[in-house]
Formats: C-alpha cells, sequence, structure tokens
C-alpha cells in the first residue's frame, strides 16, 4: 500500500497518479487517510503531553508527602487519574484512526510510474517490441480444441464430469507436454540464478493482504471458508510472503525465486468464444518468479526479468509482442507492467502469457518487508513478479502455431524434456 510519507509529501502527484490508473474517488480517498492521519497525530501530541505531566506529577507526589503537602500530594494524585482515562480514550480514538486509515489504504491502489502510458482499456497499451518465428499453416488449420481432441490430448469434457467448466484433464503426450514445459522453465530459472521454492498452494488472509489480492480480488479466489484460506492465484502470493515481517541484510539483495504451482482463479462471468479451450482456465500450472531488490536496482531487476521471458518464447519458437500496459489496464498493486502475448495462428489473435511488473514499494509496505543498509538504515524493499510462464495459452499457440499434415511439431528447446519431435 502507499505509505503515508508518500501521500503527505506529495499529495497532488499521488492523486493524479491515482486518476491515471482511472481509480475512482481519487481525491475523496486521500482526503479520508489525511483526516485519519492528522486525528491519530493530533491525538498522540496531547497524549505525549499527558504522559509527560503524569511522568511529572508522579515524582512529586512523594516530595509533597515529605514535606507534609498532603493536600496537594492527594490533588496531584486526582489529576493522574483523570490524565490516565482521559489517556485510555485518545488511545483508543488513535487506534480507531489508523484502523479506519488502514482499511482505506488497503482499498487505494499504487500509483504508476511517469512512463506508464495514459489510457483506460487494453486498446491504450503500448506496443514496444515484437519478435519470434511465424509459421505457414495448412489451409485446414484447426484450434487447439480441435487439435486437443484430434491428437486425444486434453478432455475439456471430462474435466466438466469431475469437477466443472474450467478445469480441463490433460491426457498422454498432452500430460507429458505439460510436464516437459514446467521441467523447461524451472531449469531456465536456475540458469538464470532462480532458487526453487515449492510453496503450499492455500494461504491465509494475512498472505492475501500482503501482496495485494485482498480485498481487491476477494471475489475472484477460491474460499475455505470452515478454515478460513485461499487457494492461490499465483505462486507470487506465497512466496514474496516468505518476506513478510522480515528485515533483510542489504547484501541478501536482490533474492531471485521461482516457483511452480497450480493456480485457482474464479474468472466470475468469463464466457464466449475469446474464452474456448485453454484460454482462460479455473486452474492451471504456471512457474513464477519473485524477486525482492533495493529500490536503485529494482528497475535493472525488472528488465532482466523482461529478458529472460522473451528468451524463453524465443527458445519455444513462438510469434511474440511485449506490451506496457497503460494505466487503466494495470493490476492493482503494479507500479509498471509488461505484457507478453503469444500469437495464435490459428484463432488469429493474441494471447496473453505472461504479466512482469515492478511494485515499487507497495507491496513490501503491506509486508513490511524492509532491508538494513550499510549504513544500519531500515528502509522498505521494491518487489517485483513476472509468469514465466504461464502453461494454458503457451500450450494452445504450440498446439496451434506449429500443427502439419503430419501431427504437431516440438520446438527443439522441448524435445529433450517432453521425449518425443511430433505429436501424430
Amino acid at each position: 500500500m502507499l505509505t503515508i510519507k508518500q501521500i503527505t509529501e506529495n499529495t497532488e502527484a499521488v492523486i493524479r497518479g491515482l486518476e491515471k490508473k482511472h481509480f475512482k474517488n481519487a481525491q475523496e480517498a486521500i482526503n479520508q487517510v489525511l483526516a485519519c492521519n492528522d486525528k491519530r497525530k493530533s491525538n498522540q501530541a496531547v497524549l505525549d503531553n499527558n504522559l509527560a505531566e503524569v511522568n511529572q506529577l508522579s515524582k512529586s507526589i512523594g516530595m509533597l508527602m515529605k514535606e507534609g503537602k498532603k493536600e496537594d500530594a492527594e490533588s496531584a494524585k486526582a489529576r493522574v487519574a483523570e490524565l490516565k482515562e482521559a489517556n485510555k480514550t485518545l488511545q483508543a480514538d488513535m487506534d480507531n484512526a489508523a484502523t479506519e486509515m488502514q482499511n482505506i489504504l488497503y482499498t487505494i491502489p499504487n500509483i504508476p510510474y511517469d512512463e506508464v502510458p495514459e489510457g483506460a482499456t487494453a486498446e491504450d497499451n503500448l506496443i514496444v517490441k515484437t519478435g519470434g518465428m511465424e509459421n505457414e499453416l495448412p489451409k485446414d488449420a484447426l484450434p487447439h480444441w480441435e487439435l486437443a481432441k484430434k491428437y486425444d490430448l486434453i478432455d475439456f469434457d471430462l474435466g466438466v464430469k469431475i469437477t466443472g467448466a474450467g478445469f480441463p484433464v490433460y491426457k498422454g503426450k498432452g500430460a507429458q507436454l505439460q510436464r516437459a514445459l514446467i521441467n523447461f522453465f524451472l531449469d531456465e530459472a536456475r540458469k538464470s540464478g532462480y532458487t526453487e521454492i515449492m510453496p503450499p498452494t492455500v494461504v491465509n488472509a494475512a498472505s492475501g493482504y500482503g501482496t495485494g489480492q485482498l480485498p481487491d480480488k476477494e471475489g475472484q479466489m477460491y474460499h475455505c471458508e470452515v478454515d478460513d484460506l485461499y487457494l492461490i492465484p499465483t505462486a507470487e502470493v506465497p512466496v514474496t510472503n516468505i518476506y513478510r515481517d522480515v528485515i533483510l541484510d542489504e547484501k541478501q539483495l536482490p533474492i531471485k525465486n521461482c516457483a511452480y504451482t497450480q493456480c485457482f482463479r474464479r474468472e466470475a462471468g468469463s464466457y464466449g468464444k475469446d474464452v474456448r479451450g485453454l484460454n482462460r482456465l479455473h486452474e492451471f500450472s504456471k512457474v513464477e518468479l519473485v524477486r525482492i531488490d533495493k529500490p536503485e536496482h529494482s528497475k535493472q531487476s525488472h528488465q532482466e526479468m523482461l529478458d529472460h521471458v522473451e528468451g524463453l518464447l524465443k527458445k519455444l519458437e513462438l510469434p511474440y509482442r511485449i506490451l506496457r500496459l497503460c494505466g487503466g489496464d494495470m493490476s492493482f498493486t503494479a507500479a509498471i507492467c509488461y505484457d507478453f502475448e503469444v500469437y495464435s495462428e490459428a484463432q488469429k489473435r493474441w494471447l496473453e502469457v505472461s504479466s512482469v511488473s515492478n511494485f515499487d514499494t507497495y507491496q513490501a509496505n503491506r509486508l513490511k518487508c524492509r532491508y538494513r543498509s550499510a549504513e544500519k538504515k531500515t528502509e522498505l524493499c521494491h518487489t517485483l513478479n513476472g509468469s514465466a510462464l504461464a502453461l494454458p495459452r503457451i500450450v494452445a499457440a504450440l498446439l496451434e502455431n506449429n500443427q502439419t499434415p503430419e501431427g504437431i511439431r516440438m520446438p527443439k528447446a522441448l524435445v529433450p524434456y517432453c521425449g518425443f519431435e511430433v505429436i501424430d
């Protein structure tokens, strides 16, 4: 969440940033935060004065008794009792103001960096790069859901029987392809210096609040109400929360973690042709990169993550493009975000496969994730994450773009992992 220092020292800039992100009632929300903060500070000032008076009176009572000034001593005692009662009320008011301020801050998104384009929707995103290999497909090219049926790779109907729509069953070479991609992505991350983590796929509410999924995305998360636990929408949540309430040493940074997990998203209201097959699922596999870094190095870390994801798409021989998201299309928590999309030749559309974001201090402030500098000063870290990669749409693109009359060709980098060159 935004820090009070950010808001009080750069109020107008914060409001402009929130408006760039198309956050409604930005002025009102910031005014509410400032009002709560002013109330907290004014109560604190009165409380400090009262405590100082209590301390002074308490010291004088014994002296007055020794001097035989019993009436003055009793008067001092009465005043001390009066002040202590007043302090209870002041403390309660301060706590209420702090809680109210915290709850408001939880509802306010991060502010975007200056280089984030203006805009409200995906149509306003800026294409910064295109690349990869384009394939010429047969005239009777099929979409991936037809290919999955033809080669018996994925059974969508069986998933509906077992669970419901959006929970496919992978079979035979379809399952092998999933495992191959997971291992390929993890090996590539390890080669780039990432430490693999195998986290839980359910988290408590504190973890959801720590990375910003709660309260913003509560309706999109599967909630296990009896235990008050949430199925993770991404490995970002458990992995980043490793560093909740932690003070790191500057020498430990940057921290580079990667994790493969299943991911769960309710995706309420997802219907139509654009969500057919693997285009949008309730459960899917993903390898996630998470970095914790110093503020002055986080932009370099972000670029290294972008380079890593681009390298994966090159090795998979897929046509891709990179977009810098506009303010209105960015996530609640991001300060800047780049999306990677691969082109589906059979569907004639671009499919998002990764978002790589820098959150600045926004998540770290929620998490109380800090580092101690060489000067022994404690500061908030920067957090970053990105998909490297999400499997469903990668699988869709691989199946569609590599179909031939003889079968579906696998990219060379993937053959050692899946154990076959062609699906036939």
